[in-house]
């Protein structure tokens, strides 16, 4: 199952489980056009739940379409998110709201509502931290050249990381 699985990083991940042997991959994705799209891209393996992941509604939803299909999750990579850049001194509480929703809010429920589904709990087979990683290190990067405008999708992501990696030891 993937959140933001029409697009980018999201449909390579999908193709390549499917490549390498997956019967079957959930993909979610806001604008049914361009899921649908991924859908005939991937092939008869997959399926694809439209849904916004930051609305709680929209992931019962698509957890409701995976309890359907009878099966746990093997995988749950919260993947979707958004990315507009707007220089600081211009963000305005629905900018914030719409990338927070999104990177942050969205990425917490879309675990928590993945667990009960999943193989045998295995909180491993949830992925969100390689790309907060890659992010960060841009961040900081950022940071030290002093970029204007981009650094609130590297710190929303770094939070996930961060409490990812902190919570791992619970589950090991």
């Amino acid at each position: 199952m993937i959140t933001g699985g029409s697009t980018g990083m999201g449909l390579a991940t999908a193709k390549r489980f499917v490549q390498e042997g997956a019967d079957h991959v959930l993909i979610t994705g806001r604008r049914k056009d361009v899921l649908h799209g991924a859908v005939e891209e991937i092939g008869e393996k997959a399926t694809g739940i439209p849904g916004d992941v930051a609305s709680l509604n929209d992931l019962d939803h698509l957890y409701e379409s995976v309890k359907g299909y009878g099966r746990q999750i093997d995988v749950a990579f919260a993947n979707a998110g958004v990315a507009q850049v707007a220089q600081f001194g211009t963000i305005d509480e629905k900018f914030y709201d719409l990338h927070f929703d999104a990177n942050v809010k969205s990425i917490f429920f879309t675990v928590q509502k993945a667990l009960p589904l999943l193989n045998d709990s295995d909180f491993r087979s949830l992925a969100t931290g390689r790309r907060a990683d890659k992010n960060e290190r841009r961040a900081r990067k950022q940071r030290s050249t002093r970029a204007p405008g981009r650094s609130g999708r590297n710190r929303q992501s770094c939070g996930i990381s961060r409490v990812g990696r902190s919570e791992l030891h619970l589950w090991d």
